[in-house]
């Protein structure tokens, strides 16, 4: 089945706004490398803030099925699965810069002020990537007796750390930079744990 014209929209919308920034992308240039008109454009949405916002929903839905799917579910330890979500976060930083990195972290960064419309639907993306995680951490946290943290601020420090990577790793044009942050990251999270995780780090 070909993708209509909303959809091409949106699936360009995903890479440009990456590659370019948000303000920086254009009705015009979205239609151009999506192959459709202005009017099909106008036709689906009312606006560049409304295609963004619907572009943020289209990448929590896409991403939300590759995490899903991933391997890291299989782990049987509650931490192992924590640890292998990193792991599988540091294998997806491949290619270039724009291909890895975030629409969200990078839409909000430039409408939290502009629009709280597009900052709703970056905050929902975000946070609700993170809710993910909290089952995992939740079982962890009771299995190795951890205290001082909840399940949903070690979820969303995750996402802080991983969204800060790739600001650093714009920065500096460097996709290895990401990883490196996204491996201080691990080893932070191994040694919360530590000593009651060794055995499952093993796993």
């Amino acid at each position: 089945m070909k993708p209509n014209a909303r959809d091409k929209l949106l699936d360009t919308a995903l890479s440009t706004i990456r590659k370019k920034g948000y303000s920086a992308t254009s009705v015009d240039d979205l239609c151009a490398r999506a192959g459709v008109t202005k009017g099909a454009f106008f036709h689906h949405f009312k606006s560049k803030d409304a295609l963004a916002v619907a572009a943020a929903d289209h990448w929590s839905q896409s991403t939300g099925a590759l995490f899903a799917s991933a391997p890291y579910h299989d782990r049987a330890d509650p931490l192992a699965r924590i640890l292998a979500y990193l792991d599988f976060r540091i294998e997806l930083v491949a290619g270039e810069i724009e291909e890895f990195t975030c629409l969200v972290g990078t839409m909000v960064q430039e409408a939290y002020g502009a629009s709280d419309e597009i900052r709703d639907a970056c905050r929902r993306s975000i946070f609700g990537h993170a809710a993910t995680l909290e089952a995992d951490i939740g079982e962890a946290i009771e299995k190795y007796g951890v205290s001082g943290i909840t399940p949903e601020s070690l979820a969303l420090y995750t996402q802080a750390s991983i969204q800060g990577a790739f600001i650093l790793a714009k920065a500096k044009n460097d996709p290895d930079v990401a990883v490196d942050m996204i491996g201080h990251l691990r080893r932070y999270v191994e040694l919360l744990f530590k000593p009651k995780g060794e055995e499952a780090r093993k796993k």
